[in-house]
């Protein structure tokens, strides 16, 4: 016969077998994701090396087994409940894939015009310690230079704050998200582009993510080499030619409360973003 303490017993078991799984299950994903990505920060270690690794999602400390059993006992609804994937960038028509996101606008300005130019553009961020001026590349990241566009045109980024830098292990300037929280998004996602190859060093505008072509409007600057140790998983899609001297000023008063990563003690509130043809 079963006692009661019995029972409890096994019940208990069963509790922390559930939490070492629900552990283990995140450890893997945040070896595999490891980066820069669109929510509150979380530190993690590999091979000896400290990386940033941020998630839309947020943590979830959900039983692995429970949500498994869930998801599986109704495979029709949840095909239906999942995000439809953006398509890749199509030469032949120029035209981008925006879908909507369930996670919804921080700002609502609408989606882009699918059809974009895929040409070379330059990019200039107006801050309240001077202006970051970047050169975009159309033609490797269409679509993502197509949505930045638009939300410079919609004032998306104006009278917004640099929410996170990261001074230690991957050395960037993030930024991009009206809320300043590292969750906000213009409510629409796209298609990672330009990954072959993708290099992060000093001076590249890359897109922040949750993972694989989940962009939307957080965007990072890298001030760093050492950040080059990041996974190709981030689109890049432009070089800062001005004011990579800001971020260094930024970089060195370090991040509030001390630490390698959170939000900077400078502040730097972008003022206006204006997107021109490049001659």
């Amino acid at each position: 016969m079963v006692t009661g303490k019995d029972r409890q017993k096994q019940l208990a078991r069963e509790h922390h077998e559930r939490q070492q799984a629900a552990r283990a299950q995140r450890e893997r994903i945040a070896k595999r994701n490891a980066a820069i990505g669109t929510t509150a920060g979380v530190v993690v270690v590999i091979a000896g090396i400290v990386a940033a690794a941020i998630f839309l999602t947020g943590g979830d400390d959900a039983d692995p087994a429970t949500a498994a059993a869930s998801a599986s006992a109704n495979p029709a609804e949840s095909a239906a409940a999942a995000p439809a994937e953006p398509l890749p960038f199509d030469k032949g028509t120029s035209r981008c894939d925006y879908v909507s996101d369930p996670a919804g606008a921080a700002k609502d300005v609408g989606k882009p015009d699918p059809k974009v130019a895929a040409a070379p553009a330059v990019m200039k961020i107006e801050t309240n310690l001077g202006v970051i001026q970047a050169d975009l590349d159309g033609a490797k990241a269409p679509c993502t230079v197509g949505s930045f566009t638009h939300l410079a045109s919609k004032g998306y980024f104006d009278n917004t704050k640099c929410h996170r830098l990261t001074t230690e292990g991957i050395k960037v300037l993030q930024c991009g998200d009206p809320t300043a929280t590292g969750s906000g998004g213009p409510g629409y996602r796209f298609v990672d582009e330009n990954l072959e190859g993708a290099s992060y060093k000093r001076g590249v505008l890359a897109m922040a993510n949750s993972g694989p072509n989940t962009n939307g409007s957080q965007f990072f600057i890298v001030y760093g080499d050492e950040t080059d140790t990041l996974p190709d998983s981030y689109t890049p899609f432009g070089t800062i030619t001005k004011g990579l001297d800001l971020v260094d000023k930024v970089a060195k008063a370090g991040v509030e409360g001390g630490g390698g990563d959170g939000t900077p003690k400078q502040a730097v509130e972008i003022k206006d973003v204006t997107i021109t043809g490049k001659s």
